[in-house]
């Protein structure tokens, strides 16, 4: 299997950012997969920024500007992105690295298909949003006041894809980066070290440059904190942070104590909504993957398309149900209110079972399958990726397959999981329907 699928290995902290992208940008060579096409043409596309922005053209929408956050919490009604979903980082992780530090913060904000990044004394508002067949498109939107506020696409620039893509040849394969590091004094990783933060990462390598708001009992993680002492060289994250006091930085349920929070809209980086962002940027970046590769597989190369469906199709299909996630110790709430604003969205069956419904005991969901399954990315995978996704989730639920990559799910799991889809996806419904039983 190729280790770059099951790494996700970013290059983005190798080398300073601005370096970075410079090195990148300077590098590259042209790009010529009809994908990066689409993406250059992506306000024209079917993402959530581009489908706004027609709307802010047509007239039939309207950004409303505020002297203390411009035109933010105006774009966040619009693309119906809750505030409470913000999570504040402090790396140097944006092209307005020369803003961010542990004293300003870079907050994000998201919903289900759109990311949005505000740096208080920045210039540009940072957007990703998720087009079902091409991936994260990337687009800013000038903070100060205009007439004509304009959201922009970042393709031809290269602003943003330098450091967000991170395939191995010349066709671009776009991904959203959330980052654990050690970060020093002035928000820069130790060591240019980094560990990419999804389900399966144990919480005590979590959130390094990154503050969290939230009770977690004895649970430790990275967040709310900054190393000043001078550390040796070390050649792994893994085997440095177990010699670290992470104590300092648990169970902070007030961040004003640590840094200004009034030039942001929350005053909190809730510790549930970092977990979401975590699990939804891993999912979003394998449905990218598997979309990239089996639709350039299909067309250019249609001997390897089996191979690449199982292979693509199979990591997903882990991640979507959880498979070695994290396990609790103790309860997790967060400060926000974002939990409760998140399951309050999900799509019920009739006895009121949801994928939103969370757990936050010993997990993160109650229902351990993906809400993304919802998504219209999902859905516009090729359809040879869906259907093997289909056709394993059945397997799984239904007990075909009991292997020890899905002990985590109980029979209870499987009952439950199975019969909210089929009532809340139908194309899933008609999959199972037409399986021998």
């Amino acid at each position: 299997m190729n280790l770059r699928k099951l790494s996700l290995i970013f290059l983005i902290l190798l080398i300073p950012v601005g370096g970075f992208a410079w090195y990148r940008a300077k590098s590259a060579k042209p790009r010529v997969a009809a994908t990066a096409k689409a993406q250059t043409e992506s306000l024209k596309g079917s993402d959530a920024a581009a489908i706004f922005q027609r709307e802010l053209d047509a007239g039939t929408a309207k950004l409303e500007y505020e002297p203390k956050h411009g035109y933010l919490r105006s774009l966040l009604r619009n693309l119906k992105i809750p505030e409470s979903s913000q999570s504040l980082v402090f790396t140097k992780s944006s092209f307005q690295y020369d803003h961010i530090s542990p004293e300003t913060p870079r907050a994000l904000y998201f919903n289900y298909d759109v990311y949005v990044g505000y740096v208080p004394t920045g210039r540009l508002f940072e957007i990703a949003a998720i087009d079902p067949e091409t991936g994260p498109v990337f687009y800013t939107l000038d903070r100060d006041q205009s007439e004509h506020p304009k959201i922009e696409s970042q393709s031809q620039t290269r602003n943003c894809i330098v450091c967000h893509d991170s395939s191995t040849n010349d066709n671009p394969i776009p991904r959203l980066l959330m980052l654990s590091v050690l970060p020093d004094a002035k928000g820069n990783s130790l060591h240019r070290l980094s560990l990419l933060t999804n389900d399966k990462s144990p919480l005590n390598e979590r959130w390094g440059g990154w503050y969290v708001t939230g009770s977690h009992g004895a649970q430790r993680h990275l967040g709310n904190m900054v190393i000043r002492a001078q550390i040796p060289d070390i050649n792994s994250m893994k085997e440095f942070i177990p010699k670290l006091n992470l104590n300092p930085g648990a169970n902070i349920t007030d961040l004003s104590k640590i840094i200004d929070t009034r030039p942001y809209p929350h005053p909190d980086s809730d510790i549930v909504a970092l977990m979401l962002l975590g699990h939804q940027t891993h999912i979003h970046n394998l449905i990218t993957l598997a979309d990239f590769e089996v639709r350039d597989a299909m067309q250019q190369h249609p001997e390897n398309t089996e191979k690449l469906v199982k292979e693509d199709g199979e990591l997903l299909v882990d991640a979507m149900l959880f498979s070695g996630a994290a396990i609790f110790t103790d309860p997790i709430a967060g400060t926000s209110g974002f939990a409760e604003e998140f399951s309050t969205q999900g799509k019920r069956d009739s006895r009121g079972r949801s994928l939103k419904d969370l757990d936050l005991k010993t997990r993160l969901m109650k229902y351990p399958m993906s809400y993304l399954i919802y998504s219209e990315s999902f859905d516009r995978m090729p359809a040879p990726v869906k259907e093997f996704a289909y056709r394993r989730f059945a397997e799984i639920l239904k007990g075909q397959d009991k292997s020890a990559l899905f002990a985590h799910l109980s029979q209870s799991d499987r009952d439950n999981i199975l019969a909210i889809l089929q009532e809340t996806k139908p194309d899933f419904a008609l999959t199972l329907r037409s399986q021998p039983r």
